[in-house]
This record gives structure tokens, C-alpha cells and sequence, in this order.
């Protein structure tokens, strides 16, 4: 094997920050070349370098942020199609490893050298005023506080996953005036006042929520109209919101799609936050090789697909 040519980045600071010497002995056993990380900007940057020198495994030790900062960095690189990713996963939330059958930083660090590799999907988002493409493999949300997570009650996570966090955070911002969007893609438009748009890769928003397809070439998008600010109202809305065809929720999937507005909107992009009058995305179909658990599903639809 190459020196250099497997690279684990560590967070030091992720999660309750007890993890880094472990995972430094255990993947230096594995023959990794290990560095811890600096904050954000330093994670971009090691993951770049690792793309342009060809490194061909690169394992993140982080959490959803961290994970989303060093595929920034490949994506800068252009390496995307040429390292495989291991995800160790270290956060609060952890919502990709989740995804990907990845049970805990210990099966994290086995995974990252015996893990079967899945060519996944890849988002991109791209602000339409010039600003530079930016990639995300979980999801994009317009109009809802970022720090969501921090107030979700344990009962609301169990029973509703990630949509918990984003409509505890809506919630809480009774004062939320909502947004006056158009959301667009070859197939399906919605013009309106809405409470929050949701673009999944890796996580679905309605029925049992979950795993996405990420394999499909798709995003998994939800519209969610603009609810009564009373705090009754919006927790019967809550608990109405997976069921399937539920009034005021629009479900669709779509290849690209572009959502705009007349005044600025706060997106947050796998936990990156900023804000744009229009994004358009498109999917990478495939475009990264990522290490899966035995959980992680390839087809998470085919019972509605009738397969």
C-alpha cells in the first residue's frame, strides 16, 4: 500500500470530545495517516489535499458537520470519484452514519477498512448569485432555525427522527412569518407562503421519515405549507405530518430543483448555514464511493415500488 494513501481526519472536539487518542491508536493500526482537525476552514483544507494527492480512502471522525467539511474539501479537489469515504461517526446527531448502517464509532473504525463501498449520490447546491457550488450528502432546509436539534424533546426524536428537530425549531419561533417561495423542477412547481422546504439525499421528511434513496439519482423534497402560529396548532400539525397525503404537506422527488424568493432565505446545509435568494441543486448521481453498514438499505422504496 502507498504511504499516504489512506487519511483519517478527527474532530477532536466533536460529540463529548473523548474520543481522538482512540481513534488516532486504532486507525494508525489500520495504517491511516492521522490528523486532528483545527475547525472548519482546516477540514476543508486537509480533505482537499488528500484528493489532490490521491489519497484513496479518507475516514472523517466527526460529526454531520465534519463529514460535510471534508466533502467540501474532495468536491474543491474534484476527487469525489476517486476516494472512498468512511464515516466515524463522533457528533450529537450523527444523522449520516445513522443513514448508512453505521451503529457507533467503534463499528465506524471496523467499517473503515472492511466496509462495503456504495456508490452514492451526491447534492449540490449553488447559489444564483454567483456564489461557488457547495456539496451536502443528508439534506438542505430552508426556513428553520439551524440549531433545531438543541430543543428537541428525547419523546418527539424517537417517534419522528430528523423531522423532529426541524419543527421543534419551528415551534419554538412562533414569530416566524414563513416564506414566500417558488420551488421548481422539470416536473412539479409550488408557489406560496411556506413553513419550511426540505431537500433530502440521505433522509426522507414524510411517512416513517428514515433513509432516502440514495442511489436513485434523486432528491426527496418536501414543501411544507405555512402553519397557524398557535402553539396548539402547530403541535396537532406536527403530529399529522408523516402521514401520506397529508393536507398542507407536498412530497415529491426530482432530480434538480430550484427554490427562490423575492427576499433573502436561510438555508442550512448538512448543519451550514447561509443564506440566498434562490439555491438550485442538482444531484451527482453515484458520484462518491462511501463505506456502508449492514443496515444501510440500497432500495429503502421498493415496497412502494412494488418490488
Amino acid at each position: 500500500m502507498q504511504i499516504g494513501s489512506r487519511r483519517c481526519l478527527v474532530n477532536p472536539h466533536s460529540g463529548t470530545g473523548d474520543h481522538a487518542d482512540r481513534v488516532r491508536r486504532s486507525m494508525e493500526a489500520r495504517g491511516f495517516a492521522v490528523a486532528e482537525t483545527e475547525g472548519a476552514a482546516h477540514t476543508v483544507e486537509l480533505a482537499r489535499e488528500a484528493g489532490e494527492v490521491g489519497a484513496s480512502t479518507l475516514a472523517v471522525c466527526g460529526g454531520d458537520g465534519t463529514i460535510n467539511d471534508a466533502l467540501r474539501g474532495l468536491y474543491r479537489a474534484d476527487a469525489l470519484g476517486d476516494v472512498t469515504l468512511s464515516v466515524l461517526p463522533a457528533g450529537t446527531a450523527n444523522l449520516l452514519a445513522g443513514t448508512l448502517g453505521i451503529e457507533s464509532l467503534d463499528h465506524g473504525i471496523e467499517l473503515s477498512d472492511t466496509g462495503e463501498a456504495r456508490a452514492l449520490d451526491v447534492g449540490v447546491a449553488e447559489g444564483g448569485d454567483g456564489e461557488s457550488a457547495e456539496p451536502f450528502l443528508v439534506s438542505c432546509i430552508a426556513g428553520l432555525p439551524a440549531d433545531a436539534s438543541t430543543a428537541t424533546p428525547d419523546e418527539l426524536k424517537g417517534r419522528f427522527g430528523t423531522l423532529a428537530f426541524l419543527l421543534t425549531g419551528a415551534r419554538e419561533t412562533m414569530a416566524f412569518d414563513g416564506l414566500d417561495v417558488r420551488v421548481e423542477s422539470p416536473t412539479r412547481s409550488w408557489t406560496g407562503e411556506a413553513t419550511c422546504v426540505l431537500v433530502g439525499n440521505a433522509r426522507k421528511f414524510v411517512e416513517e421519515g428514515g433513509q432516502a434513496d440514495m442511489e436513485d439519482g434523486r432528491f426527496d423534497v418536501v414543501v411544507v405549507e405555512r402553519m397557524p402560529p398557535q402553539a396548539l396548532a402547530f403541535e396537532a400539525a406536527v403530529h399529522r405530518l408523516l402521514g401520506e397525503g397529508t393536507e398542507g404537506v407536498t412530497h415529491f422527488r426530482a432530480g434538480e430543483l430550484h427554490v427562490a424568493s423575492d427576499d433573502p432565505i436561510t438555508f442550512s446545509r448538512d448543519g451550514e448555514v447561509a443564506t440566498h435568494e434562490r439555491l438550485d441543486f442538482r444531484v451527482l448521481p453515484s458520484a462518491l464511493s462511501v463505506r456502508v453498514g449492514d443496515a444501510y438499505d440500497p432500495d429503502p422504496n421498493r415496497d412502494r415500488n412494488g418490488g
